[in-house]
């Protein structure tokens, strides 16, 4: 999940993913154009708060492990690379972009010395540097294969965007790879260190809701072409998918997040609006219902033409409505139930916790070894049920699933 797209892999990679079209040529080029204007570099997330010291003490700067952000788009800009600065346990020692003076401005913000400065065509000579440990993949979802592949052979670490990759089978590659490095692989499903689906989760665990048969779930934004975070989105070679790949994984990741369990069969239906340009080669709107061993229910839904952030939670003795469930900050957690009425859940931390909270977890994961929370395995599931969704919509019937979230074959 990016909005800069590599210029140093163009001519490689970026124009092989976008299978020659006129549209994938424009988007290369304007990769490779320096913009005259650079945004501003934020010293912390954009317009959020300040995150609040967690329980455990930070390390000194010294025993923090080095963090390499590869790409340079406003998430990076305004949300990584501030959170990276603001975490207990991770520093910023390396930067990877296909903008030289975007790349140098940030790497001089932050004291990145120049030697640390990579692009595409050099990403492989992060091997040498001994002050990256971790490499936070920030690309486009056709290219997080390719980059964490590269990262593990280069023997680091790798923390990547969702959705983990445009296929299964890629998924599949990126967790051999971590396999064969013996480094941690890690999915950065934010919304697990969200302090709102933090305490909906305890409270579901602890019985609030009693028994939770549904979860009503979806996430909807309005696409912007005008805006470059936009561009890519609606190319499928590079973005895998339309809303659902983008942000419906949200709905997904979260429903599976609450209910703790992986569906057995799921029923898909797509719609786009007709004659609208965006919607080509991905979807707009998606709905989907989900079964479950325990007999729970999920609906999701998400759509690009649409504005809706909500995960709500139907239990026999009550409900969890987030709203917004997801967004960077503004999240709200309200509760119904016959004892106490509706009330809004006070959460005494910020919603932009999740942003440090999923590095501090993955330096700790790598200097503690243990799994992280959101490993390859979940990614791999994810891109399994919406590849399941697809199939579904195309063949407008019900589908079966495996254990691990893949379709069934037949």
């Amino acid at each position: 999940m990016t909005d800069e797209t590599p210029s140093g892999l163009s001519r490689r990679s970026m124009l092989k993913l976008a299978a020659g079209t006129a549209a994938g040529v424009a988007l290369a080029g304007q990769a490779q154009a320096q913009p005259e204007n650079l945004p501003t570099i934020p010293d912390e997330a954009t317009g959020r708060p300040f995150p609040e010291a967690e329980l455990q003490m930070p390390l000194p700067p010294g025993e923090r492990l080095g963090w390499c952000v590869v790409g340079l788009g406003s998430f990076a800009l305004n949300q990584v690379i501030p959170a990276i600065a603001r975490s207990q346990t991770a520093r910023l020692t390396a930067l990877v972009s296909g903008n030289a003076d975007k790349a140098a401005r940030v790497a001089e913000h932050y004291g990145v010395p120049d030697a640390a400065i990579y692009d595409y065509e050099n990403f492989d000579e992060i091997a040498d540097n001994d002050d990256i440990d971790v490499v936070y993949i920030v690309l486009p979802n056709g290219l997080h294969a390719e980059y964490t592949i590269r990262a593990f052979e280069a023997g680091k670490h790798v923390m990547c965007e969702k959705p983990m990759a445009n296929t299964v089978e890629e998924c599949r590659q990126m967790i051999a790879a971590s396999e064969r490095a013996d480094k941690k692989l890690m999915i950065a499903y934010r919304a697990h260190f969200e302090p709102h689906n933090e305490r909906a989760l305890q409270m579901k665990e602890d019985g609030e809701f009693g028994d939770v048969k549904m979860v009503l779930a979806s996430t909807m934004r309005t696409l912007d072409l005008s805006r470059p975070r936009d561009e890519w989105r609606v190319l499928r070679d590079l973005a895998g998918g339309g809303s659902t790949m983008d942000i419906g994984i949200y709905a997904l990741n979260g429903a599976l997040y609450f209910l703790g369990e992986t569906p057995t069969a799921l029923v898909a239906s797509i719609a786009n609006p007709p004659d609208d340009v965006r919607f080509r080669e991905v979807e707009d709107m998606l709905t989907a219902q989900l079964t479950f061993p325990s007999g729970a229910l999920v609906n999701l839904a998400s759509a690009y033409t649409l504005n809706e952030n909500r995960i709500q939670l139907l239990g026999t003795e009550g409900t969890g409505l987030l709203d917004p469930a997801t967004s960077y900050s503004g999240n709200e957690l309200r509760q119904t139930g016959p004892d106490v009425g509706t009330r809004i859940v006070p959460v005494s931390e910020p919603a932009a916790r999740q942003f440090t909270g999923e590095i501090d977890h993955l330096s700790r994961a790598v200097m503690e070894d243990f799994e992280p929370r959101t490993p390859g395995a979940m990614g791999l599931r994810d891109v399994g049920l919406i590849m399941a969704m697809y199939a579904s919509a195309e063949r407008n019937a019900w589908v079966t699933l495996n254990p691990d979230g893949t379709m069934a074959e037949g």
